[in-house]
């Protein structure tokens, strides 16, 4: 398994990302810890995370995620190891959130506080706010690797335009520019990526992190039926997956996992990391039967055809 090279930057990750969202949701902490040291032991070392991770569930606040990975870090003796990204701009309640300079100069410090570490490889903007200009943004990240807190940025779930105006203005007055882009993006959900973003993350060589890598895990295989949708706490969304499309993107990854002996969400994930344009994809495990499945993905060596089937498949 080789590393790659995240974007412009001099980072250098294997290709799969453990997205930490779970970590304080459907994990709590003991189990948390066993699932990133299976990860850390099979040889990765990327994490991502965001400061709003998990505030959705009941009696969270936010921040759950950051602190696990924090205290999992500190007893592993590991920082210097991981390449670890979080992320700044959801909301946070009691009106803490977007990207206005003072906010993010406050943030980061928060996160760094959880995460018990005096740095990040990687800071990313979580959601544009249109109502903060980009140059005010870049500013305060200028700052941060001034300061030596951050030494990379990235951004995420930001229109095409935002993004290319973002990329000018790091250009035109010398600040620091995004040198990932993280996009939901997968066999099924196709278009929004590949119309409009994708072409500006190959022509800048942004590194891409995709999240929703499984879509939730439709692309596991996992659900097949409204039966199956009571599997996990996201099988309640599943049912929208269950039409032609849907049905077809299963039968191709089940005929291909077939071929190669292997599992569905394997194919799934190694289809992606042999996309032109993407690094290292964002996917989350809370079994370790389910990280043995994402783990084995970097080695799976899909053919052309094998490619160019499931391609056509998932067309949109």
């Amino acid at each position: 398994m080789e590393k790659r090279q995240l974007g412009n930057t001099d980072l250098q990750v294997y290709p799969i990302t453990f997205g930490g969202n779970v970590f304080g949701w459907t994990l709590d902490e003991k189990k948390s810890f066993e699932i990133l040291n299976g990860f850390a032991e099979a040889g990765f070392n990327f994490i991502d995370t965001a400061d709003v991770y998990s505030r959705w569930v009941p009696g969270n606040s936010g921040g759950e995620s950051e602190k696990i990975i924090g205290k999992w870090m500190k007893e592993k003796k590991n920082r210097k190891d991981m390449i670890l990204t979080t992320k700044v701009g959801s909301d946070m309640g009691d009106g803490k959130k977007g990207l206005k300079k003072a906010y993010i100069l406050k943030a980061v410090e928060d996160s760094l506080k959880r995460l018990q570490t005096d740095y990040l490889d990687l800071y990313q903007t979580h959601f544009d706010d249109l109502d903060t200009p980009v140059q005010e943004t870049l500013e305060a990240y200028g700052q941060l690797v001034k300061d030596g807190k951050i030494r990379w940025i990235g951004a995420s779930n930001m229109s095409a335009e935002r993004l290319k105006e973002s990329l000018a203005v790091s250009a035109e007055k010398r600040l620091p520019s995004y040198e990932t882009f993280q996009p939901h993006y997968n066999l099924y959900e196709r278009e929004s990526f590949e119309n409009g973003l994708e072409p500006i993350c190959l022509g800048h060589k942004l590194g891409v992190i995709t999240y929703y890598s499984l879509e939730s895990g439709f692309l596991t295989g996992k659900y097949r039926t409204k039966e199956d949708l009571g599997k996990s706490p996201r099988g309640g969304g599943m049912e929208k997956y269950f039409n032609d499309r849907g049905r077809k993107i299963l039968a191709a990854l089940d005929e291909i996992s077939k071929q190669y002996n292997t599992t569905p969400a394997a194919v799934s994930l190694a289809w992606l990391i042999q996309r032109p344009s993407v690094t290292a994809p964002i996917v989350s495990a809370t079994s370790l039967d389910q990280l043995k499945s994402i783990i084995q993905a970097p080695e799976l060596n899909l053919d052309a055809n094998a490619i160019g089937y499931l391609t056509a498949q998932s067309a949109w």
